[in-house]
């Protein structure tokens, strides 16, 4: 029985649900909430926050999971590279497992799809979203067009419903744009993923189905019916 721990802002209601949808392959899925403000997470929160991750998961070491997963977008590319890389890696020095980073996965699945101008669509303010376009510039990704639907709360965050995230990806992308990626593992993507490749005919990712993309890889286990493209290929490798 492969067991998966999965690191959350305590907000967060929609990533446990969906990650299980995406990988059934995980028998069992552990939930680390890591407390955060109630407001949109700054860089300036970062130390803090990751502070208190690293409390959050200390119960879950004697579970034993064969992968972790660290869910948190903004938490990961705010940092940049080597602020990220410090957190995986710290991560897997403690568990002793593979870690997947939601904001490495984002680079990871772009890099797959031959994506370098890509469409976003985000929950974020200016200043984190300044922050998600430096990080994917420092992978040669440039964002060809952003809309956010800029909230200033995680109860506004929260409120979002998946027709409104199918409603912005719709508006939002551009004919010049490679593929779509909708970033924060908070806004639900599970059911409008499909519907969105087969109107843009092109590659759509999700902050959620990105990481367990990643995930499933990570595992060595088949992850093709997850790769993005417009055509879903049922059990690919």
């Amino acid at each position: 029985m492969t067991k998966a721990l999965l690191i959350v802002p305590a907000n967060n209601t929609t990533m446990e649900p969906e990650i299980l949808a995406h990988c059934p392959e995980f028998g069992r899925l552990f939930v680390s909430r890591v407390p955060r403000p109630a407001r949109t997470l700054m860089r300036e929160d970062l130390p803090a926050y990751g502070e208190a991750t690293q409390a959050a998961v200390a119960p879950f070491v004697a579970e034993k999971p064969d992968i972790v997963i660290y869910g948190c977008t903004a938490a990961g590319f705010l940092g940049g590279p080597a602020g990220n890389a410090a957190m995986t890696q710290a991560l897997g020095a403690r568990f002793g497992v593979p870690v997947v980073s939601t904001a490495a996965a984002m680079g990871e699945c772009l890099r797959f799809s031959g994506a370098r101008r890509v469409a976003m669509v985000t929950p974020y303010l200016p200043a984190v979203n300044d922050g998600l376009r430096a990080w994917l510039a420092e992978l040669g990704i440039a964002v060809t067009v952003l809309e956010s639907f800029l909230c200033q709360t995680t109860d506004a965050l929260g409120r979002i419903t998946a027709e409104e995230v199918r409603e912005k990806a719709l508006a939002t992308m551009t004919p010049d744009s490679d593929a779509m990626f909708i970033a924060c593992s908070q806004l639900p993507t599970l059911a409008i993923l499909p519907g969105l490749r087969a109107a843009f005919g092109r590659p759509v990712w999700s902050s959620i189905q990105g990481t367990a993309w990643c995930a499933l890889r990570a595992l060595g286990l088949k992850a093709g019916r997850l790769d993005g493209r417009a055509a879903e290929v049922a059990g690919a490798a």
